[in-house]
């Protein structure tokens, strides 16, 4: 039934009723025209005003908040990513240490030189993915740090507490601890 059809069908009932979808040429209520006379209403939507407000700064520095941690995260995660594989090429390094010192007593300066530049080179690549080693002789024995496995009269009143000497090399990543240093305190 077309918008026509239906006035006429109302002018045939004797109704003066309008379908207020049918002409858009007639304006809607004349009430939301009218200024806004009382005070409590003007009050009211000024508290709502300050509500949504305060929500939507807080919407703002939540969010904010979420993407810093979320970088921090993804930055944290990204340097930590190769751990596991830098972690167990610390047994690599610690053999390095050992055939250095083994090497010292050896005669052919050849192999030597030629051993001693591949043990650079691994440690040089090591320390460009942020691997450190810590130095803990003759430091404060720190439990945080390092792992005690005995404890020996210290030839001096002075090295009382402190790191004597040193088992295993500890290690850090990105200046966190990645392999605690094993170690023998002067007691």
């Amino acid at each position: 039934m077309t918008d026509n059809e239906k006035n006429t069908v109302n002018r045939e009932n004797g109704t003066n009723a309008m379908d207020i979808n049918t002409d858009e040429s007639i304006s809607g209520t004349s009430h939301l025209n009218e200024p806004v006379t009382s005070e409590d209403e003007v009050e009211k939507l000024k508290s709502e005003i300050a509500e949504l407000k305060d929500k939507y700064l807080r919407q703002v520095a939540e969010f904010d908040n979420f993407r810093r941690r979320t970088a921090k995260e993804r930055i944290e995660m990204i340097q930590t990513a190769g751990k596991e594989v830098i972690t167990s090429l610390l047994e690599v390094l610690d053999d390095c240490d050992r055939a250095e010192k083994q090497l010292q007593a050896s005669d052919d300066t050849q192999v030597k030189e030629g051993i001693q530049l591949i043990f650079n080179k691994l440690r040089s690549t090591m320390q460009s993915k942020g691997v450190k080693p810590m130095q803990t002789i003759g430091t404060d024995f720190n439990p945080d740090q390092h792992e005690a496995i005995t404890e020996i009269p210290a030839p001096t009143a002075a090295m009382k507490g402190k790191v004597i000497d040193e088992v295993q090399k500890g290690y850090y990543m990105n200046d966190k601890i990645i392999r605690f240093a094993k170690v023998v305190v002067g007691k």
